[in-house]
């Protein structure tokens, strides 16, 4: 699936021409081709891969049905005709197992949950009570469907309900749409949805935002804190502003424990700011929050460029929120590849504006994410030690740096997957897969994957290494060499390629070759094979080759386990 440019086919039982049009006229990337199947021909097109609408071969596919119509038995609770809730539940898991049956047909398949109109209020005050009821039966089938789908690796189900939510009762349903057009919801329900629908696109490219950089005054807290003093500002306590301000606080406290990161770049007297950060009674962040910094009196922008540099992040994957629209204009016109949202005068809507924003979907959390920050922290504290050795290479002894490789399993699919999808700077050749896509691949005879974790002293740095190859003959090719930007320069690039060289010589490969493919953001992935690599490169700086008829040595100061000889 391109990034910038995908194909979507949506197979509804209602006419979802408004919704193709949402989709194909939203101008944020990434930019959607979608076409419909016919309406009311859902089981038809899930079991007929020969119709016309298959043939364009899509990238995603959107299955979104009401459920009177393709669950036979829901009908009864509609009616209220007393039913067995068993057969509801037996006709959910025959529409999983189609479901299932398409997700081979392309590489993502977006389920919308099943909804009914708010103005049927079901059997009222006990609908949910009576196992009869239609929001009872409703919920049910919508937990079911979640369940059953769990386990397919690129099938999501999304949230239909909110739409109705944000859209309103009175926008969400309109009969006489129903009756003219067959049309099954309003405009403002199709706006809500096409915008969960980019937001899953750019998460499965990943495109995902990773750090939120954030002023001080103003945003965090009220007042200025050189003028009054920690003791002064407004945070928490009964009055409305600084709850606001408080619950602002936890709400990015929530996105960092589930992975974002957070950082400060803020025009203050750092001493005062961090003083504030620690002791303030109220405060929800403090410094061990943050990945990092910048307060001082220099250009934002400058800081931003600076800080980012630092975490070895792009800037595409950075969110500047800032009360002074004079500041977010300057990013924003500077950086513009820096996310700057809109930001309200007023602080009480601090909260909602955060959590309204679509940037941060990612199709999968796994135990690196929420573990990102003290990563960080302890990336500073390894800087900080080679400030005082002598060497890089007595810094590297220092570190006592562990290295554990293994194959693709069930528990580090997730995170390869996420790691092949998002990594961008060391990349060789910048490939995206899914999950099952990833598993396909690596299983086949001719095909060999490696995942690494980096583990150190000051901590783990979780599964940050991807290496495969490609076998035919005596010649294995580099498919993949990908390292998270958090390792990068510790040797464990050398290390990557020790494993593939030593367990390409086993399989009795003579030569090992890999082509780097350049995009605007990998280019430090090329420097590192011209450089370091120890393979001899085209006169391009393309293509490296290794003969291995002398073994590849195992970089000084690593110890590499290697869990398939333990």
């Amino acid at each position: 699936m391109d990034s910038e440019n995908v194909s979507a086919l949506i197979i509804s039982d209602f006419n979802a021409a408004n919704f193709a049009g949402y989709l194909n006229n939203d101008p944020d990337g990434p930019l959607v081709h979608a076409h419909t199947a016919p309406y009311g021909q859902v089981m038809q097109t899930l079991t007929d891969f020969s119709l016309p609408c298959w043939q364009e071969s899509p990238d995603f596919v959107i299955v979104w049905t009401q459920p009177q119509s393709v669950l036979g038995s829901f009908k009864s609770f509609l009616e209220y005709s007393r039913s067995p809730v068993d057969r509801v539940m037996e006709e959910v898991d025959a529409f999983c197992r189609l479901l299932t049956s398409v997700s081979e047909r392309a590489r993502a398949i977006l389920v919308p949950t099943w909804v009914v109109s708010a103005y049927n209020r079901g059997l009222g005050m006990i609908d949910l009570k009576d196992s009869q009821g239609i929001a009872n039966v409703l919920t049910r089938a919508n937990l079911r469907l979640v369940d059953n789908l769990q386990a397919a690796a690129n099938t999501y189900v999304l949230n239909a309900q909110r739409w109705m939510e944000l859209a309103g009762a009175k926008n969400a349903y309109n009969p006489k749409l129903w009756y003219m057009g067959k049309i099954g919801f309003g405009n403002e329900v199709f706006k809500q949805a096409a915008s969960d629908v980019k937001a899953a696109l750019r998460g499965l490219a990943g495109q995902a935002r990773k750090i939120i950089l954030l002023d001080l005054d103003e945003t965090l807290w009220g007042g200025i804190v050189g003028d009054v003093g920690w003791e002064g500002i407004t945070l928490g306590g009964h009055d409305p502003i600084g709850e606001a301000f408080a619950d602002f606080q936890h709400a990015l406290k929530a996105l960092k424990n589930r992975g974002l990161l957070l950082g400060i770049v803020s025009k203050n007297d750092e001493s005062i700011a961090l003083e504030a950060i620690s002791r303030h009674p109220e405060m929800i962040l403090r410094p061990d929050d943050f990945a990092g910094w910048r307060i001082n009196w220099t250009d934002k922008a400058q800081n931003i460029v600076s800080l980012i540099s630092e975490l070895n992040l792009g800037l595409q994957s950075v969110v500047f929120i800032d009360d002074n629209p004079v500041e977010r204009s300057r990013v924003r016109e500077t950086l513009p590849e820096v996310l700057v949202p809109e930001w309200p005068q007023d602080r009480q809507l601090y909260k909602k504006a955060l959590l309204e924003l679509t940037c941060f979907d990612v199709p999968s959390i796994t135990g690196e994410d929420a573990e990102r920050t003290l990563m960080y922290a302890a990336e500073r504290k390894r800087v900080a030690m080679r400030d005082e050795v002598k060497s890089f290479d007595e810094w590297l002894r220092t570190l006592d740096t562990r290295v554990i490789v293994e194959s693709l399993n069930a528990p580090n699919l997730p995170r390869a997957a996420q790691l092949i999808s998002k990594t961008n700077q060391m990349n060789l050749t910048t490939r995206r897969m899914t999950e099952a896509e990833l598993l396909s691949w690596a299983n086949q005879d001719n095909h060999r994957l490696w995942t690494f974790r980096v583990v150190d002293k000051f901590g783990d740095a979780g599964l940050t290494g991807i290496a495969s190859i490609e076998f035919d003959h005596d010649t294995a090719t580099v498919v993949d060499f990908v390292l998270s930007c958090r390792v990068m320069g510790r040797r464990i690039e050398e290390t990557m390629l020790h494993q593939v060289a030593s367990q390409a010589a086993r399989l009795g490969i003579k030569q090992v070759r890999a082509t780097y493919i350049p995009t605007p953001k990998n280019r430090v992935c090329q420097d590192f094979w011209k450089e370091r690599s120890g393979f001899e490169a085209d006169p391009g700086g393309e293509v490296f080759t290794r003969s291995l008829n002398a073994a590849y040595p195992l970089p000084d100061g690593i110890n590499l386990v290697d869990k398939e000889d333990a």
